[in-house]
């Protein structure tokens, strides 16, 4: 019988897949080096969620085939020491673009109607001082700049697009003609960031991508303009964000992810009204956990007992591996 450990939970009904191919199954809720290395010593298969899984923890395990990732970034992952090992990592590729997408349009649109402000308003039977709020903005015709052109990125344009948006978009990996049949403008970063009303990221973080949101980029930045990150923290510099704020360089900011989670709470991200922050939550709807939750498990068992049906795109190290199916 083959052995999947949990890292954390998941919903149910991804168990069910694991039920049905007849694995023995556990979560693990304490993330002592102490008690991973015990619990998954003999494990065929790793679900995770956040955890971290290092090259101790990693190199204590005898028969690891794969490591299955609930979600699509996987920096608290040693994928150096699975590519060594030859141990494919999976992701949910297809299942959390739709939310993520979502919470992106929904802190674009809190920010532009300035929403905190106007139900504090009335909340405080000021309904009559509504002629002194702020201005507050349509989206209607405005120019997006989507940082990475995955699935995310393609799902925000789209979204965009039903707006009746401009939509720009960088990404050196991907086709301009992929670009452009999407109905969107290949654009390089320099220029997006200077014509933008609002951009959102969705690229990995690495050695390239951290800080490439800073002081020299917001000041290029126009004063209306709102910046989104669900991606990872680090991407923008949140001390040159915090400075942006400050000196009204930018009009608002949507943050999901950040460079220390949960932040720190004496910091002074939290002392603005016109930033909306969201604990890492852009992908935690109930149907995208369903969704992670199923794939997660189908990227296991598809890759131990029927490979056939494995979604190999899941896979992000198939290169790197050698991986033959």
């Amino acid at each position: 019988m083959k052995k999947i450990a949990i890292l954390g939970s998941m919903h149910s009904d991804g168990y069910k897949i694991f039920e049905s191919a007849g694995f023995d199954f556990f979560e693990i809720k304490d993330f002592k080096t102490e008690i991973l290395t015990k619990s998954i010593e003999n494990v065929d298969g790793i679900a995770i969620r956040t955890a971290k899984l290092n090259t101790n923890i990693l190199k204590k395990c005898k028969n690891l085939k794969i490591v299955a990732r609930h979600g699509v970034g996987f920096d608290n992952i040693d994928i150096n020491f699975l590519n060594e090992k030859k141990i494919p990592l999976a992701i949910t590729g297809t299942a959390n673009a739709i939310s993520v997408a979502e919470h992106v349009m929904t802190m674009f649109l809190y920010l532009s109607k300035r929403i905190n402000i106007t139900q504090k308003l009335i909340k405080n039977n000021d309904f009559n001082k509504r002629n002194s709020l702020p201005d507050f903005f349509e989206i209607f015709e405005k120019k997006i700049f989507i940082l990475g052109f995955g699935r995310i990125g393609k799902i925000v344009a789209k979204r965009c697009l039903g707006f009746d948006c401009k939509v720009y978009v960088y990404d050196p990996f991907v086709n301009k003609k992929i670009i452009e049949e999407n109905n969107c403008i290949s654009i390089d970063f320099e220029e997006g960031i200077k014509i933008a009303d609002y951009i959102t990221i969705h690229i990995p973080l690495n050695n390239k991508t951290t800080n490439l949101i800073s002081r020299e980029q917001f000041l290029k930045m126009k004063s209306n303009c709102i910046i989104v990150n669900t991606a990872r923290g680090g991407i923008i510099n949140e001390d040159d964000l915090i400075w942006a704020l400050e000196n009204k360089i930018i009009y608002g900011a949507g943050l999901d992810v950040y460079k220390y989670e949960p932040p720190k709470l004496n910091s002074k991200i939290f002392n603005f009204d016109n930033i909306l922050l969201t604990p890492h939550n852009a992908a935690l709807t109930l149907e995208c956990r369903k969704r992670m939750s199923v794939e997660t498990c189908e990227n296991i068992t598809h890759f131990l007992n029927e490979s056939s049906k494995l979604n190999v795109s899941n896979i992000v190290n198939k290169s790197l591996i050698n991986l033959n199916i």
